[in-house]
C-alpha cells in the first residue's frame, strides 16, 4: 500500500511528458512544413528521431510459438526495423520456421549456433544489430502495433539506459493462469510504475526491454554464468548511472505458466537469479553512492529474501502450537483481524491495479483473489528452496516453460494475424 501514492503519481507524470511529447510533434510537423530545421530541446526523445531498431528474438524448441511473436512484432509496422532470431541449437524446428519467416519478411534473419543458454544466445544476436535501439523479447511474446513506438517514448531523457514494458499473461485458459493474471496488474504494473519514479526499478524484463546500444556497449553484454541475465543487467547499469524507465503501456503479452510445477520452476529460476544479483552486486546494497537504487536493494533484500524465511518459520510455529492445543496463545481475534482486513486491502490494491493498466476487463477473474494467500506462502516456499539450492551449489537450469501456443487475448490475436478461435 505503501507504493500505491507513487504508482498514482507516476500516471500524472506519464500523462504529462505525453501532453508535453504532443506538443512536439505538432510543432515538428510544423516545421517539417515549413522546410525548417528540426526543433531542439534538453530532451531525449527517441520516438521522435525514428531511430533503427533491432528487435533479438532468442529461441530455445519454440516451434509452438516463434511464428506468432515474429509475425506481431513485423506489424507494428515501424519503419526502421531489423528482427534477429537466434536459435540456441533447438532438437525440434524451430530454426526451419525461422527460416521460413527469413523469406517471408525481408527485414527478418535468422541465426543459429550451439546450444549455449539464453544470455549467450541474446549476445549473438546484439553482437549482429545494427540498431541504435536494441529490443529483447522472448520468442512467445506478442507484441501490439504500437509497443515499439511506447518503448521508444521512454526514451524520454538522454540519462534513460534502458526501458521495460509490461508484460502480460495471454493463455487465459486456467485457473491458474487467470489468477496469474489478475495479480499481475499490482506485480507489475502497480509496482512498476512506483519504482520508477522512486528511480529504482529492478529489472528490465526479459520478454518487454528495450536497451540503448551506446549504454550496452558501456556496461558490457548480458552475463552468461547467470540465469538471472535480466536483472543482473539491469542492476549493471543503475551502478553505471543510467535511469531505467518503465513504459506501461508497450504491451507483451506471453505465456504464463500453466501448471502448478512448471510455476514452481519458473519461480525458482527467478529466485535463485535475485540471488545471483545480490551476490555478484553485494558492494550496492545500501550504499549511498548509488542513491535511492542502494536503499532499495537493501529494503528489497529484506523483503523478498529474509522476510519469506521468518514467515515460514512463523506459520511452522503457530502450526505446531495448534496441533498441541495451544493455539489460544494467538488469540482468535487476531487471526480474524488479519484475515478480514487482508482480503479487502488485497482487493483495493487488485482494484486500483488494474484501473491504472487501463484494465477493468480483468476483474471479471476476481473470483480467483481467495488463492493469494496460498500463492503468498507457496512463493514463500519457492524463496527458501532458491536459498538451499544455492547454498549446496545446485547447478543452474533454466527449466525453460513447455509451450502451449494457447492465445486467449484478442488484440494479441490480431497483433499476430492468428484467425483461429479466441480461447477463455
Amino acid at each position: 500500500m505503501l507504493l500505491v501514492p507513487f504508482a498514482i503519481a507516476f500516471e500524472f507524470d506519464d500523462r504529462r511528458r505525453r501532453n508535453r511529447r504532443h506538443s512536439r510533434w505538432q510543432l515538428l510537423e510544423a516545421e517539417r512544413e515549413r522546410r525548417t530545421k528540426r526543433l531542439h530541446t534538453d530532451r531525449d526523445e527517441l520516438v521522435d528521431a525514428r531511430p533503427r531498431v533491432t528487435v533479438v528474438v532468442p529461441g530455445y524448441n519454440e516451434s509452438k510459438v516463434i511464428d506468432n511473436c515474429v509475425r506481431s512484432i513485423v506489424n507494428c509496422g515501424y519503419p526502421n526495423l531489423e528482427v534477429l532470431l537466434v536459435d540456441d541449437g533447438s532438437s525440434d524446428d524451430t530454426f526451419a520456421r525461422m527460416q521460413r519467416l527469413e523469406a517471408e519478411h525481408e527485414v527478418v534473419r535468422a541465426f543459429t549456433q550451439p546450444n549455449g543458454g539464453k544470455g549467450a544466445a541474446l549476445n549473438n544476436g546484439i553482437r549482429r544489430a545494427s540498431g541504435e535501439v536494441l529490443i529483447l523479447v522472448d520468442a512467445d511474446g506478442l507484441f501490439l502495433p504500437d509497443t515499439i513506438d511506447e518503448l521508444l517514448a521512454g526514451f524520454d531523457d538522454p540519462r534513460v539506459g534502458a526501458v521495460c514494458g509490461d508484460d502480460r499473461p495471454v493463455n487465459l485458459d486456467r485457473v491458474q493462469t487467470k489468477f496469474m493474471a489478475l495479480i499481475s496488474h499490482v506485480g507489475t504494473g502497480l509496482m512498476r510504475r512506483a519504482l520508477h519514479l522512486l528511480r529504482c526499478m529492478p529489472v528490465v524484463s526479459g520478454n518487454s526491454g528495450a536497451f540503448r546500444r551506446s549504454a550496452l556497449e558501456d556496461v558490457g553484454l548480458l552475463r552468461e554464468d547467470t540465469i538471472g541475465e535480466d536483472l543482473e543487467l539491469t542492476w549493471r547499469l543503475h551502478r553505471a548511472g543510467y535511469r531505467v524507465s518503465f513504459a506501461p503501456r508497450a504491451l507483451v503479452y506471453a505465456e504464463s505458466p500453466s501448471t502448478l510445477r512448471g510455476l514452481w520452476k519458473q519461480r525458482v529460476r527467478w529466485a535463485r537469479g535475485l540471488l545471483h544479483g545480490y551476490r555478484i552486486h553485494a558492494g550496492a546494497v545500501g550504499n549511498p553512492r548509488y542513491g535511492s537504487f542502494g536503499v532499495f536493494l537493501l529494503v528489497n533484500f529484506a523483503m523478498s529474501v529474509v522476510l519469506p524465511v521468518v514467515q515460514l518459520v512463523l506459520l511452522a510455529i503457530a502450526l505446531v502450537l495448534l496441533a498441541m492445543g495451544v493455539g489460544a496463545l494467538v488469540p482468535l481475534g487476531v487471526w480474524q483481524a488479519v484475515l478480514w482486513l487482508g482480503y479487502p486491502v488485497s482487493l483495493l490494491l487488485i482494484v486500483i491495479a488494474v484501473a491504472l493498466n487501463r484494465a477493468l476487463g480483468d476483474l471479471k477473474h476476481l473470483w480467483a483473489l481467495p488463492l493469494w494467500p496460498l500463492y503468498s506462502v507457496w512463493m514463500n516456499m519457492v524463496m527458501v528452496k532458491a536459498i538451499w539450492l544455492e547454498l549446496r551449489g545446485a547447478p543452474q537450469r533454466w527449466n525453460k516453460l513447455e509451450r502451449t501456443g494457447v492465445v486467449s487475448v484478442e488484440a494479441a490475436r490480431s497483433s499476430a494475424s492468428m484467425d483461429a478461435e479466441v480461447t477463455q
